[in-house]
C-alpha cells in the first residue's frame, strides 16, 4: 500500500441525507432539515450506495440551474465513496501532473475527449513521444474488498473497449483505467453478472495489447479531502 496523498480539497462540503433518486441525474437530499434536488454526475445504477437515509456529501454548484447542490460522495466504511465522475477525473489529472502514478511516468495530457474511430476517448496522452489513448471508467460497486465495473449493462462501455482493441491491434497504445473510488479496496475486477459481453470484450482488449489499470480513491469528510490511496491497484481480468 502506497502512502495516501490528498489530491483535492472540497470547498464548503455540506453533509446531507439521501432521500431518493429522482432520475439518472437528480437525487433528493435532506440538508439541515430541508429537502433539495441535487445533481449527480454518475449515471450508473449505484443501487448499493443510493440508499434512503444514508449519510452523503454535497457542495453548491458553481452554475446552479434547477439543482443548487451536487452530490459527490456517500458514506462508506467510515470514509466516503467518491461517486462524482468529474471529481474522479480531476483527481486522476492532478495525480498525473504530480507524477504520483508511476506507470504513467513521462506522460502528459495532449487532448481531452479525443476522437478515435467512431468514439470519443477521455484522453489522448503523449507517452514519452508516443500517442496513448486512455479511457476512464468509474468503479464504485463493492464486493468485499473488490471494486467492480460495471454495475449495469453498458453499451457505451462496450463500444469504447472495442474501439481501443481495434486501435491496439493496429499497433497503437491504449489504456483502460478503472477508478476504484471506494475506501478499503485491494483489487479491481470486472463484474460479469452485470454485463458478460463487456467482460468478454475486456479479455479481448487485453489480449490485443490494451493495458488494464486501476487506481484507488476515497473521500475523507474530516478534512474534505479526496485521497489517492493506491496508484497501481491490482487488476483481475476475470
Amino acid at each position: 500500500m502506497e502512502e495516501q496523498k490528498r489530491i483535492i480539497r472540497i470547498d464548503d462540503p455540506q453533509e446531507c441525507r439521501l432521500i431518493e433518486r429522482l432520475n439518472r441525474f437528480v437525487v433528493k437530499v435532506e440538508i439541515k432539515g430541508n429537502y433539495h434536488p441535487a445533481h449527480i454526475t454518475n449515471t450508473g445504477r449505484l443501487s448499493e450506495l443510493l440508499v434512503k437515509g444514508r449519510q452523503a456529501f454535497c457542495f453548491r454548484a458553481q452554475n446552479p440551474g434547477k439543482t443548487v447542490f451536487r452530490l459527490f460522495a456517500i458514506e462508506e466504511c467510515g470514509l466516503g465513496a467518491l461517486i462524482d465522475t468529474q471529481l474522479q477525473m480531476k483527481a486522476f489529472e492532478k495525480s498525473l501532473d504530480a507524477t504520483l502514478i508511476p506507470w504513467l511516468e513521462g506522460c502528459r495530457i495532449l487532448k481531452r475527449n479525443a476522437k478515435l474511430g467512431a468514439s470519443r476517448i477521455d484522453y489522448l496522452l503523449d507517452g514519452n513521444g508516443k500517442a496513448v489513448y486512455l479511457e476512464v471508467k468509474s468503479a464504485v460497486l463493492r464486493e468485499e474488498e473488490h471494486a467492480m465495473y460495471p454495475d449495469c449493462a453498458s453499451e457505451r462501455g462496450r463500444k469504447h473497449i472495442k474501439e481501443l482493441s481495434s486501435y491496439a491491434k493496429e499497433g497503437g497504445a491504449g489504456i483502460l483505467l478503472f477508478i476504484a473510488a471506494l475506501p478499503h479496496i485491494t483489487v479491481f475486477k470486472p463484474n460479469k453478472a452485470a454485463d458478460a459481453e463487456l467482460c468478454e470484450a475486456l479479455k479481448v482488449a487485453h489480449s490485443s495489447g490494451v493495458e488494464l489499470r486501476a487506481i484507488g480513491l476515497y473521500y475523507n469528510s474530516k478534512d474534505a479531502g479526496v485521497y489517492l490511496f493506491e496508484p497501481d491497484l491490482e487488476v483481475r481480468r476475470s
